[in-house]
């Protein structure tokens, strides 16, 4: 696999590999975080998904300087050929996911207002923010269905929920929507397959895109906990730090 080290070292599924876990929009904030968290539980091998190699490889040195947990690739969300790379390396060296964090997203436009937003960065934030998800979960699913705990983990926002929208950030606050429902979708469908499928808000943020906000590992935490739920968790709900939000 692309970064560090071949993920072909870690094996294949009923050989003594280790949970696979990926997470995408992965070289900062609150993915970032995710990936720390999840390694240094120690019992996932996390795939570092980043736009920019470079800045993937670079921040999963920062977490696994030993390159045993965490390995960096090559992932853009939007661009389907890269997430079909993802998913061929994947599945061939390592042979194996449980656990899908959809975390990379865009365009949180605090300067807009529906009624005279531009509809070109609508779409931008939809190929993002609902499609990538969408189209990575997609490309994985062959996989989870084999995983004996399977977890997806939308990272929505509140800012998605239906119950509190009042204006303002109409391509974030529409895609996280989207999100939200496409939570719903796949959380019944895929019941019969064991996989729990949760939306979560890590609340307002101190990251970039955020701006401020609390400390980005108490916004991860919650993103952590939907995935690692044990069996019996729920599925097809919003949360934040483990509550239900209204949708």
């Amino acid at each position: 696999m692309a970064g560090r080290r071949s993920a072909g070292t870690a094996g294949t599924a009923g050989t003594g590999t280790p949970p696979v876990a990926v997470v995408t929009g992965a070289n900062r904030g609150i993915g970032h975080e995710v990936v720390r968290r999840l390694a240094e539980r120690g019992a996932h091998h996390v795939v570092l998904g980043s736009r920019d190699l470079a800045k993937g490889e670079a921040a999963a040195r920062r977490i696994d300087p030993g390159g045993r947990r965490v390995t960096a690739v090559q992932l853009d969300v939007a661009d389907d050929a890269s997430v079909a790379a993802m998913a061929d390396r994947v599945t061939r060296d390592l042979g194996r996911v449980d656990v899908v964090v959809n975390n990379a997203a865009i365009l949180y436009d605090t300067w807009a207002q529906a009624r005279s937003a531009d509809l070109d960065e609508v779409h931008r934030a939809m190929e993002t923010n609902l499609f990538g998800a969408w189209r990575v979960t997609q490309a994985l699913l062959p996989l989870l269905r084999r995983s004996p705990h399977p977890r997806v983990v939308n990272v929505s926002s509140e800012g998605g929920s239906l119950a509190g929208m009042t204006g303002g950030t109409p391509a974030y606050s529409v895609s996280k929507a989207a999100l939200n429902a496409l939570t719903r979708l796949l959380a019944g469908e895929l019941r019969r397959h064991g996989v729990l499928v949760n939306a979560v808000c890590p609340g307002w943020t101190a990251t970039d895109m955020g701006g401020g906000g609390r400390p980005v590992p108490e916004g991860a935490a919650g993103v952590v906990w939907a995935a690692t739920l044990p069996d019996d968790g729920p599925n097809g709900g919003f949360f934040r730090d483990g509550k239900p939000v209204p949708w």
